[in-house]
């Protein structure tokens, strides 16, 4: 009886992650997991609210985002911390791309905010199905940094009309709003600043005393008492309103096609940007708890919380890194602790609701204002500086393009400079004469050894990369500049391929004509220190015929001594250890 059953176990947990978990669920667990849940759902409720604003959207969306996009990863996904819900960074995204075809707030607006997180599940289920987890390499830590950096100061502009009560225009892009906040200065509403501004004095204040407290739903606490009891509506400060009870109920009338394809871009954005912050703390809290997180899964609960919570109107979600911290800090150690979060968010939703009636927009502006403070990475910038030109240049153009002309295009340029010094740093790879130390046998760079030993008859040459297309022409242009330099006396080339990792058809061909040019020279080629996959590659493309199977060595050492030992004994054949090749 008990066979079955551990097989019924192993198949339920290669879909559903938590199945394993469950197994040897305990107390300890339990105990760990409400501190966590209880905590996270307190902090969860009232940044849900504000995302949502910022995401132009009605707050109560925020807390349906914080449903089953939560229940969904919770079970399919493989971290056992990771805070799923709404992030200031994917809800800055929804308002800049949604914004561009539909009024913040409307019908239309919020539909195509849904669309967009059914695109987003898909891509990222997708990805996950075919392991595409490596795509977002492609997004440098550089990169990044850069962008969050940029789009956390765009988040902050973006609530200085609802934090100071100014009178302005709605734009998403930084220069503009801030031009429109100097200019109507003048409309500024102290009583709203004043809350505004209090409630950002106040959670700092708070954080600064104790991290894990509830600073949010404090001030959310104290501002609706405020708002009640002086009866500050009618001094015409903006607030909530009502905010429907009751939970999301299944919808298909959103799906379309044409949809879809028209926010294409921005839905692959944010698949990407998403799944990049919540890999990254997944990963971090994972193997500070000595477990591993899969990747691929990663994208499938990921994507498949998107889709389910699309259908629940939910707009796009992912694992966010402050959530996660609490969620880790106050003792979660199974994906239960998220459970309990949404039981918790699920009972605001069915019988609290009207108790965020009076909750003034200056506090949600002013909980996403200090929650993207930690965005803002100054540190790196300074670390990048000192350690890292190129990087820090990626970094910087990246953080301008953000701020200066928009998110997604920001995120574009990120991600093209990142794939040009790729493609660069490819086509001009590090290469090296080597001379040997002493007799060690060993051989180093002379650049960094100038001590080290040059036979001079021979020439050692290190490429120190796969050897393809875009740098084959390189590899040429820098042995003949090596052999010009030592003037005629070279009578070997020793390539040492240890470091090749590839070649290719324009590899192999450059290397023909350069054997035959070579012999002509009266200079041949010797191959040391190649891997398998570049031997194959060289004995399929005819070099290991042309060359002789007698040129190949297991490193340079062995190269220079049967040299030398054909020196010492001329007219005997030589013999390579890889001669049996």
């Amino acid at each position: 009886m008990g066979v079955p059953v551990m097989k019924i176990t192993q198949v339920l947990s290669t879909v559903f992650p938590v199945v394993q978990t469950l197994t040897t669920y305990n107390k300890d667990n339990l105990r760990g997991d409400l501190s966590a849940g209880v905590t996270v759902a307190i902090m969860l409720i009232p940044q849900g609210m504000a995302y949502s604003v910022l995401a132009g959207l009605p707050p109560v969306y925020g807390l349906y985002a914080s449903l089953i996009p939560i229940i969904l990863y919770a079970l399919l996904g493989t971290s056992r911390q990771l805070a799923v819900g709404p992030v200031a960074m994917v809800s800055l995204l929804v308002l800049a791309g949604v914004g561009q075809y539909a009024e913040p707030g409307s019908e239309r607006f919020i539909q195509l905010a849904i669309v967009a997180a059914l695109g987003v599940g898909l891509v990222q289920f997708l990805m996950g199905i075919f392991r595409m987890g490596f795509v977002v390499n492609f997004l440098s830590h550089p990169v990044l940094s850069g962008f969050t950096s940029a789009a956390a100061l765009v988040i902050a502009s973006s609530q200085v009309k609802s934090l100071f009560g100014l009178d302005m225009p709605r734009t998403s892009k930084f220069l503009d709003t801030a031009m429109e906040a100097g200019r109507n200065i003048t409309t500024m509403d102290p009583l709203t600043a004043a809350i505004g501004l209090g409630t950002v004095a106040i959670i700092l204040g708070l954080r600064a005393w104790k991290k894990t407290f509830p600073s949010a739903l404090v001030v959310v606490g104290l501002s609706i008492l405020l708002v009640f009891g002086l009866d500050l509506e009618s001094a015409g400060l903006a607030i909530v309103g009502d905010i429907p009870r009751g939970f999301p109920t299944f919808d298909t009338s959103f799906l379309s096609v044409a949809d879809l394809q028209l926010l294409l871009p921005l839905i692959m954005v944010i698949a990407l940007v998403s799944y990049m912050e919540s890999i990254a703390v997944a990963k971090t809290i994972a193997s500070r708890r000595g477990y591993t997180v899969d990747a691929n899964r990663e994208l499938v609960g990921l994507g498949m919380a998107n889709i389910g919570g699309s259908f629940f109107q939910a707009f796009p979600t992912t694992g966010g890194f402050s959530r996660t911290a609490v969620n880790d800090q106050a003792g979660a150690k199974t994906p239960v602790a998220s459970l309990i979060s949404v039981a918790l968010i699920g009972f605001t939703l069915l019988f609290l609701t009207p108790l965020f009636y009076y909750l003034p927009m200056a506090v949600l502006a002013g909980i996403i204002v200090v929650a993207v403070f930690g965005l803002i990475n100054i540190g790196e910038m300074t670390h990048l500086w000192h350690t890292d030109k190129r990087d820090f240049i990626m970094l910087m153009v990246t953080f301008a393009a953000t701020l200066f002309i928009g998110i997604k295009e920001g995120i574009a340029v990120g991600v093209v400079m990142s794939l040009v010094m790729v493609i660069y740093q490819s086509t001009r790879p590090h290469t090296a004469e080597l001379g040997e130390l002493g007799d060690s046998g060993k051989f180093r760079n002379l650049n960094r050894y100038p001590e080290a030993r040059v036979h001079p008859e021979l020439l050692v040459y290190r490429f120190d990369a796969p050897l393809y297309f875009a740098n084959a022409g390189l590899f040429k242009e820098e042995l003949e500049r090596l052999l010009a330099r030592r003037g005629g006396s070279v009578r070997r080339v020793v390539l040492v391929a240890a470091s090749m990792t590839g070649i290719d058809s324009t590899g192999v061909q450059m290397l023909e004509k350069l054997v035959g040019e070579l012999d002509k020279a009266g200079i041949d080629l010797v191959v040391s220190g190649a891997t398998g996959p570049v031997r194959d590659a060289l004995h399929r493309g005819g070099i290991t015929r042309l060359l002789g199977e007698d040129k190949f060595y297991f490193d340079a050492a062995d190269a220079l001594r049967h040299w030398e030992q054909r020196d010492r004994q001329p007219g005997q054949a030589e013999f390579s250890p890889l001669q049996a090749y």
